[in-house]
């Protein structure tokens, strides 16, 4: 009996190493997939532009060269774009976590009144919007076109996170504490302030995240409420540097081409690595808490 329980422990061990060694490989292939692009666009940014052209490139960086992140600042709008974006981005990102706040804290509260119908009521918004149109003539009436303010307070808040931050509320806040601090006498603002926000990093710290990625890479509210170039956003800056790099194509000279595509290849790695680079940055420093938050919301909510 001893010896088939033995064997049975065994065979399991088997199973258990064979699994651990398939999903060793399938994750390393994933990882390869994921990374090499990384890589090839970061080498083919520090390459030559006839390098690039080539197809030279492979994984690292052939004829070593900065001439591409030369070309993309020489335009002083670059650091207007990167100017204002940060300011639409820090401003924008205060906002929006304020508003978030305010918004899931209540809705969180099963004591709050009409809290079903609020909830149904935001809801309700990400299915049904009124359309571009009317939001182009509210944000014209209300004198936000053409302005800082037009990007970041049409987008002062997302329902979806406004969600997440409300079910990581209810689930993670233990309801005893808030009665007990309501029974020494605290409002729902000071221990929103000083009991919930605290015991709530990781959940604000993916908000954080969300929100700001969501104001760096943010174009199309720029495209269509901006026209005055000295507000532009990094993203319509880059854009328009690469069209203004792309093929001629009424340049008949075969060298001539292929030199200027070259340099719009090596423009547009270069731009890649502009725009992406201060959250790739960023991202291992909060990579801890955002993790946490994301599985702590998705488990408990």
């Amino acid at each position: 009996m001893a010896a088939i329980e033995k064997k049975k422990s065994i065979h399991e061990t088997t199973e258990d190493n064979i699994f651990n060694i398939v999903n060793l490989i399938l994750l390393s292939i994933a990882f390869i997939v994921v990374l090499y692009p990384l890589i090839y666009i970061l080498s083919s940014s520090f390459s030559s532009p006839q390098a690039v052209s080539s197809g030279r490139v492979v994984l690292w960086p052939v004829e070593l060269s900065v001439r591409g992140y030369e070309e993309v600042f020489s335009h002083a709008a670059v650091l207007t774009g990167f100017k204002n974006t940060f300011f639409y981005t820090i401003v924008g990102t205060c906002i929006n976590m304020v508003m978030t706040i305010l918004a899931a804290y209540p809705l969180s509260r099963k004591t709050l009144p009409g809290r079903r119908v609020l909830n149904f009521l935001f809801m309700f918004t990400m299915i049904f919007n009124g359309g571009l149109i009317p939001a182009y003539i509210l944000n014209t009436n209300l004198g936000l076109v053409n302005t800082r303010w037009v990007m970041v307070i049409p987008t002062a808040l997302s329902v979806y996170n406004v969600t997440i931050a409300r079910s990581f509320f209810q689930s993670s806040i233990p309801e005893e504490m808030i009665e007990a601090a309501q029974v020494d006498g605290a409002s729902h603002f000071r221990i929103m302030v000083q009991l919930v926000l605290p015991l709530s990093k990781s959940v604000l710290a993916v908000l954080v995240l969300y929100y700001a990625v969501g104001h760096w890479n943010q174009y199309f509210q720029a495209f269509i409420y901006l026209s005055n170039r000295d507000l532009f956003p990094l993203q319509i800056v880059l854009r328009d540097i690469l069209i203004l790099n792309s093929m001629n194509n009424q340049i008949t000279d075969p060298q001539l081409m292929a030199a200027k595509q070259g340099m719009a290849d090596l423009i547009k790695y270069s731009l890649i690595v502009i725009s992406t680079g201060p959250f790739m940055i960023l991202y291992p420093f909060i990579a801890k808490h955002f993790v946490q938050g994301v599985m702590i919301g998705s488990v408990k909510g």
